[in-house]
């Protein structure tokens, strides 16, 4: 039976249908985790502010955004001007499938069944495993992408990665998906050629992935 939930997240999924929407939504994912304002969306889409606030707004609507107001200028008081409107992904996670699946649940079931038995370096022998038969690549980035990951430079020359594919899962048994995401990670990397110029390494922060890439030290 389809429930009301699942027919939510279809409605809210489906407000990314519009082409223009869509571009606005992902100049909002490639912005996180900072926020947004609707001309620097306008100037990224090649589109007037107003058509933008338009459909940044139906994105907020559909629960795919959330908003916020501040001063990007640093300034308070009189003469500071009125707060920004800024834009963000939202913390919803939506999922549809038609008839309803409850993959997640079962993820949950078999997560909980190997803490419980001790089974976690299994479980990471098995994830690295599963990352090295991705294959070669010689583009990192275009690595973490082809594999779920949303991967964003920093000055320091690591990349982080914006979202964890399996957040869910990794709220509840944190230990033990994080580790599994890192043996994965590594496993990709050596995969691609790459493990000798990149590593995975555990580095948790609020709002992104716990682990983060980085290039190899050399002498």
């Amino acid at each position: 039976m389809t429930t009301p939930d699942h027919l939510d997240d279809l409605d809210a999924v489906s407000a990314l249908a519009d082409r223009v929407r869509r571009a606005a939504y992902r100049a909002v994912a490639d912005a996180a985790p900072d926020a947004t304002r609707r001309d620097e969306v306008a100037e990224a889409l090649g589109v007037g502010r107003t058509l933008a606030a338009f459909h940044l707004d139906k994105l907020v609507d559909a629960g795919l955004l959330e908003v916020s107001y501040a001063r990007r200028s640093g300034r308070s008081g009189p003469g500071a001007g009125r707060p920004a409107k800024l834009y963000r992904l939202s913390a919803a996670e939506l999922a549809v499938s038609v008839p309803p699946r409850a993959y997640r649940g079962a993820a949950e079931l078999l997560a909980e069944a190997l803490e419980r038995s001790g089974a976690e370096e299994t479980l990471y022998r098995v994830a690295e495993e599963h990352g090295r038969k991705a294959g070669r690549e010689p583009d990192v980035t275009a690595l973490l992408t082809g594999n779920g990951y949303e991967p964003a430079s920093r000055d320091d020359g690591r990349i982080e990665l914006r979202n964890c594919p399996f957040h869910r899962v990794a709220e509840q048994f944190p230990p033990l998906i994080c580790g599994m995401n890192l043996a994965m990670l590594n496993g990709l990397l050596e995969g691609a050629g790459l493990a000798g110029e990149w590593c995975a390494r555990m580095d948790p922060a609020p709002g992104r992935c716990c682990v983060t890439v980085s290039k190899n030290k050399t002498d």
